[in-house]
């Protein structure tokens, strides 16, 4: 049989695993119950497998029956610090952790092309390596994988890799999506602290109010995009928490923000760091206050490598068929620490619609405390995945050869509810 007629026969498999893993979501780079159910899942195959040292990961290797390249499939585990809203009957059980993101799909997807291909060792012309990552909702799960060998699993280094992502709105379900070239954008924190001096609120004149200065900043931030980046380089700035005072009437000593920045170019992300906290420094300056600003480079843009791109969109239009493929015009402002990979080895990334309602747009989003996703999509997820592997196993001249440059070890272990990049 095909794989896609193969995944079919696991479909209940991964459903249930699917929701089992909804049911206990876990945050950040430490998520011992989901590392114990993939462990069980993967339980009896034939897998080299080890776990990390400073976080919950699993990595396994798939030895082929034949010597070839090493190609690497990856999932990500994490949930995001959401109270689920869904009204599912398997819904979190956990107040604060849901799968809001769909990562509870990709872990399950993989664990049936993990199933696939084992099923098909003898016949492969090399090997595979199974990413099964926490922490991509904003603490570098991928940075730290990378960091800890999953790259050079293999005993060689990776020679292509992939991922998928599930989307609980925009695409039909079912349908798969991606474009050459950036697809997802680079994620950058802005974090900024206005200290002033506080009084009575019946006397302003006195104080150094921090609030107003603050507000001024977020406002000149946002007018910055349109006076001083160029109007068809993509910039989005999102302030998306801000804190100042305890009651009406007393002026705070400080306030403080927290903005995302997500842009698609090494040179306007260097922009946006040298302008934005000289903005913030000048508007604090001008009304005699201070600044304290940090600006922190996250996640890379996403970037699909034109060859692996293409070569992933002829295998859904050659497996699936081609209605089920829709080239993307645009980049997406989300972003993705998949792209610490695809930085270092040639690939390509894809969305895959799983819409739970009957139109794309009636979807709640990704990130939603009520986004939903239809898990009728995870069989040909997980054909997808082990067709990729085959193919480019067997096509070794597909991304030439990969060179891996030493990657810095991630600055200690993110807080999952600090500025999630995706």
């Amino acid at each position: 049989m095909s794989l896609r007629q193969d995944a079919k026969a696991l479909q209940d498999d991964l459903v249930h695993l699917r929701r089992d893993l909804h049911r206990i979501p876990e945050i950040g780079l430490h998520l011992p119950r989901t590392q114990e159910r993939v462990l069980a899942a993967l339980d009896g195959l034939p897998l080299e497998i080890s776990t990390g040292t400073e976080l919950s990961s699993v990595t396994a290797v798939l030895r082929g029956g034949r010597p070839g390249p090493v190609v690497l499939l990856r999932g990500d585990m994490d949930a995001l610090p959401v109270t689920e809203q869904t009204g599912l009957d398997y819904a979190s059980q956990h107040d604060g952790a849901m799968h809001a993101c769909g990562h509870d799909l990709h872990t399950a997807g993989l664990v049936g092309a993990a199933r696939l291909l084992a099923a098909r060792r003898e016949n492969l012309a090399g090997d595979v390596v199974f990413m099964f990552q926490p922490g991509e909702e904003g603490c570098d799960g991928a940075g730290h994988m990378i960091a800890e060998g999953v790259l050079t699993a293999a005993g060689r280094p990776v020679d292509a890799a992939y991922g998928l992502h599930v989307l609980s709105s925009l695409l039909p379900t079912g349908v798969f999506a991606s474009r050459p070239g950036p697809l997802m954008a680079a994620s950058d924190g802005l974090f900024v602290r206005v200290v002033g001096a506080g009084g009575h609120g019946s006397r302003p004149h006195e104080t150094l109010d921090p609030i107003p200065v603050a507000c001024e900043m977020v406002t000149a931030l946002h007018t910055m995009v349109n006076r001083r980046f160029d109007a068809f380089e993509p910039v989005v700035i999102t302030v998306g928490s801000f804190h100042a005072g305890t009651r009406r009437n007393i002026i705070p000593d400080d306030a403080s923000f927290e903005a995302t920045i997500r842009t698609f170019s090494t040179a306007v992300s260097d922009q946006m760091a040298e302008e934005s906290v000289r903005l913030c420094h000048n508007i604090a300056a001008a009304h005699g206050l201070r600044a304290e600003v940090r600006y922190d480079r996250e996640y890379g843009a996403t970037v699909n490598h034109a060859a692996e791109h293409d070569f992933a969109a002829e295998t859904v239009r050659e497996v699936f068929g081609e209605e089920r493929f829709e080239p993307l015009t645009n980049p997406m402002t989300g972003s993705e620490d998949f792209s610490r990979v695809l930085d270092r080895v040639p690939g390509a990334f894809v969305f895959l619609g799983a819409c739970a309602a009957d139109q794309p747009a009636a979807g709640a989003p990704n990130h939603s405390p009520r986004a939903a996703f239809d898990d009728s999509v995870l069989a040909d997820g997980a054909a997808l995945l082990a067709e990729l592997a085959v193919r480019r196993l067997h096509r070794p001249s597909v991304s030439g050869s990969t060179h891996l440059p030493d990657v810095p070890r991630p600055r200690g272990n993110w807080r999952a509810t600090e500025l999630p990049p995706g």
